[in-house]
């Protein structure tokens, strides 16, 4: 009988023989029996002959057909990404595919539906329709460029929903299946002056279910929006390149990245490829994908993040794997979705740490996508107004291709001006200027937004006691525990761990307890007793857990109806607020002198972000950083816009100390319940490895960063390598060492080039 190896999701570096008795194509999916389970695989070879005894080898159970098979392409990506990044190639592959299609039991398609313009509906005249009912004129409006479906409508209002069940008992919208590219036969027969609002030139497109034969159709182009001459350098020197590139858009805030995007997706689906665009966050996915979606009305765009419905989520995965997804918007997860005619990757925001997976498969999905677009012979764009200094020596040293947008895309737009407070010499209320409270004053005034940014939710880090010096920290944890004072609850950030504010201090009984430093609780609560008549929106994580609020709560934003945003770092990038043009940086500090090597390039992108949402349209944007060290050079190169001596100064730093992107690193971590073991597993584990007698610099064994989490003990052991291919060679040497170290009672993880210490 034929064997076929098969890859399982199960924690070993192999793959597992099976016989089978029709015929299978590599690829596919098939349900084999393993111990006492059922478990689905995916088949990675066929074979003649095996080591394996033939009474051992047990027969496939079934082939799967609810789905098409993997691409070669595609598993040589997993194949790398399982050998680059150490990780057993079973659960490297099933890892890449949606829940369902991980399942020991066939899939059952149920068709997606969309909703469409009825005959009625689209002879309506949107202009007579009343004005009162604005959500509904949204909803038709949407209805008239394309069809739709529930999560995409429901982007447009967080009722649109409930005003689309209006509409089909009304008789102006119908159901219709998703997927199907022909618009209604009444859309057909529509007026161009009637509800659409597209006007632009043309492009042609492959129709939907992809295939080689596929017809084609034309589709419209949004092309409202005219290139600066930076923008048409860069799109030009994209557009003709041929072959793998790897071009690096180093453009400043509201410089017009994304209006160069557009035209390159424009170039790729004339020629009908397959564009996928990577986006660091799943809060910016939906109104990039309004946006795009706009700009492309009769393009299929899907979305793919870990925040969609499973079936959604299938339904979209199966749609890039057919070709008929044109633009595959998604965060890291869609890195590795199957696109049989990729022609362009995209990473916005590419020096985002968001895009490196923290657990499991520890890859980054930048750098997946470089290997990828090189594999397939295609461009790959990365973007950023502070590249991470690893892309920006790639390009400074000609690896990359530098591409440079120095101006904003709008004339009248100016970059914000920048000034330090120096928090030991103004006055201070509870973490807040006078300076600052006095510019957000002048804002009011003059009707415009302002934003007090600080990276800590919560109203206080820290209750301490005045008596004792009693801190509220975590019994499960080194860190404390944050004071959240609305829901009266102690909670710890790290391991979910809380319990009521206490009324007395625990050690000594003293009453006497205070909230030390600030979170956007506490700042929100000064700004409302400074401002009572003031409209503050707080957003972080506590105020956006509810379904659709960060969506409501932008609304608002544009609308204009809000004074203060107070925020963290969800408010820091990839948002267009007009009207805002103040804004104001609490407590930076804590990064400057961190044992993170890191930590100085994240603070700079980070202010660099938020400072770029003022000042966006034609009103001049102003920025106000609350510091103890305004003469830092970091502060100093903020204030002058100067990216590029910030970088050529830290690459000088990390040069003289050894540090990416100078060297190549792997980090061991292990965790346990008892400490001794965790320190002989990776000490055993650093023996081994000197052993190996490789040129590799292994360092000694080190708490982590956070060492007792959730009542696990932390270590890890760092090593070092002057080139990739060193670090490589070594790490293939040591697997089978760690293997046989491995101990059932600890969690252990190998991290290639990890972003956390």
């Amino acid at each position: 009988m034929p064997i076929v190896r098969v890859a399982l999701d199960v924690p070993l570096p192999t793959l597992f023989d099976y016989t089978v008795e029709e015929s299978v194509v590599v690829g596919q999916r098939v349900i084999v029996p393993f111990g006492r389970r059922q478990m689905a695989g995916v088949v990675m070879e066929c074979v003649a002959t095996t080591e394996v005894p033939p009474e051992r080898i047990k027969p496939v159970t079934q082939m799967l057909h609810d789905s098409a098979p993997l691409s070669a392409g595609l598993l040589d990506l997993l194949r790398f990404c399982s050998d680059y990044y150490r990780y057993p190639i079973g659960q490297t592959v099933l890892s890449a595919l949606p829940v369902r299609l991980r399942s020991d039991k066939p899939v059952i398609s149920k068709p997606m539906l969309s909703y469409r313009l009825s005959a009625s509906g689209a002879a309506l005249d949107l202009e007579s329709f009343p004005k009162r009912k604005v959500v509904q004129r949204r909803v038709l409006a949407k209805l008239a460029e394309q069809p739709c479906n529930l999560a995409q409508l429901k982007a447009l209002s967080a009722t649109a929903g409930a005003q689309l069940k209006v509409l089909v008992e009304e008789g102006w919208v119908e159901q219709c299946v998703a997927g199907v590219s022909t618009p209604s036969p009444a859309l057909m027969e529509l007026p161009a002056n009637r509800l659409s609002p597209q006007a632009g030139k043309s492009l042609v497109v492959p129709l939907q279910g992809g295939g080689d034969t596929a017809g084609f159709v034309t589709h419209a182009f949004d092309n409202a929006h005219t290139l600066t001459g930076e923008q048409q350098l860069a799109v030009d020197a994209v557009t003709q390149s041929s072959g793998y590139a790897c071009f690096l858009l180093h453009g400043i805030t509201g410089s017009g990245k994304t209006e160069v995007y557009v035209h390159l997706m424009h170039d790729v689906l004339q020629r009908g490829g397959q564009v996928l665009l990577l986006v660091p966050e799943i809060n910016l996915t939906p109104q990039l994908e309004n946006y795009f979606r706009s700009r492309f009305p009769d393009v299929n765009l899907i979305s793919l993040h870990s925040g969609l419905p499973e079936g959604e989520r299938l339904h979209n995965w199966q749609q890039a794997q057919l070709g008929a997804a044109q633009i595959v918007l998604g965060t890291r997860l869609a890195a590795l979705a199957e696109l049989p005619k990729l022609a362009l990757i995209i990473v916005d925001e590419e020096h985002d740490s968001s895009f490196k997976q923290q657990d499991g498969l520890r890859y980054s999905a930048r750098d997946v996508a470089i290997f990828r677009a090189n594999q397939r012979g295609v461009p790959v764009v990365l973007g950023s107004a502070t590249p991470s200094l690893e892309s920006y020596h790639n390009a400074q040293s000609g690896r990359y291709k530098m591409l440079k947008l120095t101006g904003r895309a709008l004339a009248e737009a100016r970059l914000p001006a920048v000034r330090c407070v120096n928090i030991n010499q103004a006055v201070m209320h509870h973490g807040i200027s006078e300076n600052l409270l006095r510019e957000i004053e002048q804002r009011m005034v003059r009707k415009e937004q302002s934003l007090l940014f600080i990276n800590r939710r919560g109203y206080a880090p820290v209750l301490i006691c005045t008596s004792c010096g009693w801190l509220s920290g975590c019994k499960n944890c080194a860190g404390k525990m944050v004071l959240h004072l609305k829901d009266q609850r102690l909670r710890c950030h790290h391991c979910g761990y809380q319990i009521r504010v206490p009324h007395a201090c625990p050690s000594c009984g003293n009453a006497d307890l205070h909230p030390v430093g600030s979170g956007t609780q506490r700042v929100e609560s000064v700004l409302q007793e400074r401002f009572p008549e003031a409209r503050i929106l707080r957003v972080d994580r506590d105020s956006t857990r509810n379904k659709r609020a960060w969506q409501t709560m932008r609304e608002q934003i544009h609308a204009n109806e809000v004074d203060i945003l107070v925020g963290t770092q969800m408010l820091a990038k990839g948002h267009d607020f007009p009207a805002l043009t103040l804004v104001g940086v609490l407590n930076p500090d804590s990064a400057l002198y961190s044992s993170d090597f890191r930590a100085p390039e994240k603070l700079f992108a980070q202010l660099v972000q938020v400072a770029g949402r003022a000042g966006r349209a034609d009103k001049p944007g102003e920025v106000l950083i609350q510091t103890a060290f305004p003469d830092h050079p970091l502060f100093r190169a903020l204030q002058t816009h100067d990216f590029d001596g910030w970088a050529a100064s830290q690459l000088a730093e990390r040069k003289m100390a050894g540090f990416p992107p100078f060297v190549f690193q792997a980090m061991l971590r292990a965790e346990g319940k008892q400490e001794n073991e965790v320190y002989r597993y990776l000490n055993d584990a650093r023996a081994a490895g000197i052993a190996l007698q490789l040129d590799v610099e292994i360092l000694g064994v080190v708490p982590a960063a956070l060492p007792r989490r959730a009542n696990h003990l932390r270590a890890q052991l760092l090593i070092q390598s002057m080139t990739r291919k060193g670090l490589q060679q070594f790490l293939r040497a040591w697997q089978p060492s760690l293997d046989s170290l491995a101990v059932q009672k600890l969690r252990c993880s190998l991290d290639i080039d990890p972003m956390e210490f």
